[in-house]
């Protein structure tokens, strides 16, 4: 099974663009999409074959999260246990083997002024994706916001401190892993450089690759060996970050 992760910065926006195009290209059993930006049924797009699943801020034009799939799941879960459900940052489909959880993790803003917020909501994901694995293996997936290691952005002396690339948020993504999970791109491409999810649109950076790795697919350690490829595809243009992809034998 084919799975895609893209922040899209927009959803009403990206369609005016190559969304449609890449959708039909990549045939993902599931696309799930960050910062939809919008309320459901504000976007029109009803591709053939899915079924469609949103979770909206109650904020209008603000965060949100959406998945579209080929696969009818058992239950949808909108937020974390109906807590954190103001902003639409998580959406959660539960299938017969699996859990797949669409994240859009807040950012610490600019003097890490939401860092507490953001740590509190770490901490709240790190226990609601714990208590899943216990039942079954979980698929998580978004915008994490974090650049974990100094190889997952271009220029990381600059950046230590700053949002998305703070000690502290750092260390929370190595709870995560700690916890029993697993950064699938790494687990196959663990030294592999100027492999970039987003990039400021700010100094040309996208032309000149001075990007940050901060999109994934987290996955249950267990899942590891059905694992058959991680990707990102950082050709495809429309957003200021790219789709990245997870391809398992489930």
């Amino acid at each position: 099974m084919k799975f895609i992760s893209w922040n899209v910065n927009g959803f009403r926006a990206i369609l005016k663009k190559n969304f449609d195009e890449y959708f039909e290209d990549v045939q993902a059993d599931f696309f799930c999409i960050q910062e939809t930006k919008m309320q459901e049924g504000q976007a029109d797009f009803s591709p053939e074959g899915y079924q469609s699943f949103y979770h909206s801020a109650e904020k209008k034009g603000y965060s949100g999260t959406a998945i579209f799939t080929r696969h009818t799941p058992l239950n949808v879960f909108n937020g974390m246990d109906d807590y954190h459900l103001d902003e639409g940052r998580v959406l959660t489909l539960e299938y017969p083997d699996y859990y797949l959880v669409n994240c859009y993790i807040p950012n610490a803003q600019p003097g890490l002024r939401r860092l507490d917020y953001r740590m509190e909501f770490e901490d709240a994901m790190r226990e609601y994706l714990t208590k899943l694995d216990a039942k079954k293996p979980v698929i998580y997936c978004g915008d994490l916001n974090v650049a974990h290691k100094e190889i997952d952005l271009r220029h990381p002396k600059p950046n230590i401190g700053q949002p998305g690339f703070s000690y502290e948020e750092r260390d929370k993504f190595t709870q995560l892993l700690d916890a029993g999970f697993s950064d699938s791109f790494r687990c196959l491409y663990p030294d592999r450089e100027d492999s970039y999810t987003w990039w400021s649109y700010r100094s040309n950076a996208r032309v000149t690759n001075a990007g940050w790795r901060i999109d994934y697919f987290v996955i249950s350690s267990s899942l590891v060996p059905q694992m058959k490829d991680a990707f990102i595809d950082d050709k495809i243009l429309g957003s200021d970050h790219c789709p990245v992809g997870l391809v398992m034998q489930l």
